[in-house]
């Protein structure tokens, strides 16, 4: 019956899970504060790698530089997994949040048959809209350079709310489908962690950033490049084997931009960036 009616359910989201995320240990609530939050305190009480959080609510939702995160009820997934990475610097830390961008784009595709685009670096698009953002959270390991775990929190807009999204996001905020579906969130947050670990666990992850780039529409235009009390036109090149943007400054100066934010007020592209 939960299936029927699109409730979030550990039994269905198993039962759609490949062999690779059989030892994954689900926890499925219908409201909380934020996943990652919840999580967080699971980490720190030692749970091992492969737990995960999935609520169809959250009341703080957490989204980039402390910003809250929209998550209604009975519209989204919302989801953090609990990764102990070993051997893992800091600076590759994004590939974390790359993998998972594009593992969610190919799972939004699975389910909905529809396309969906990546917004460097970790927000995910489809027809103009955001439908699903990244947020990726490490806390750093005190003995030795590396992370003692990491939160790689995802929330999916899988219908649009009843009245609409709100004023202040409702020239972005889209969702994968149109009205509400049955089955879709279940299979959503499986075929999500299933794509995920794959490339996480195996030599997949080796060519995962062709998929990366293939989907991140920014490559082969102009922005503009922010940073502290500057704002500079660039084209953007391509995207590197570590995930950075490359882009092209007017004076012919190239610069691997290794974090941002992109916008899009006025019919311009920005983006905030640190090299």
């Amino acid at each position: 019956m939960a299936d029927q009616k699109d409730i979030l359910a550990e039994e269905t989201i198993q039962k759609y899970l490949k062999e690779n995320c059989r030892d994954l240990q689900l926890h499925v609530f219908p409201v909380v504060d934020s996943t990652n939050i919840l999580l967080r305190r699971k980490a720190k009480e030692g749970v091992p790698e492969g737990c995960v959080v999935i609520a169809g609510e959250q009341t703080k939702g957490k989204g980039r530089l402390g910003r809250s995160f929209y998550s209604p009820s009975d519209t989204g997934v919302y989801l953090s997994l609990l990764l102990r990475p070993e051997n893992i610097l800091p600076e590759q830390a994004v590939h974390i949040t790359t993998i998972a961008a594009v593992a969610a784009c190919e799972a939004i595709e699975r389910v909905s048959g529809r396309k969906a685009g990546i917004k460097w670096v970790n927000d995910i698009y489809m027809d103009g809209k955001k439908v699903s953002g990244i947020l990726t959270e490490a806390s750093p390991c005190r003995e030795q350079e590396g992370f003692d775990y990491v939160i790689l929190g995802i929330g999916f807009n899988v219908c649009p709310p009843k009245g609409g999204f709100p004023e202040d996001i409702g020239a972005v905020a889209g969702s994968i489908f149109p009205e509400q579906r049955e089955r879709e969130k279940n299979f959503l947050a499986a075929e999500f962690l299933n794509r995920f670990m794959h490339y996480y666990r195996t030599d997949a992850k080796k060519h995962y950033v062709e998929r990366y780039r293939e989907r991140c529409f920014v490559i082969g235009k102009d922005i503009y490049v922010l940073t502290p009390g500057e704002k500079k036109r660039a084209h953007v090149e391509d995207v590197d084997q570590s995930c950075h943007l490359v882009v092209q400054y007017e004076d012919g100066t190239i610069e691997h931009l290794a974090s941002g934010e992109n916008q899009y007020p006025s019919g311009e592209q920005l983006v905030n960036a640190n090299s």
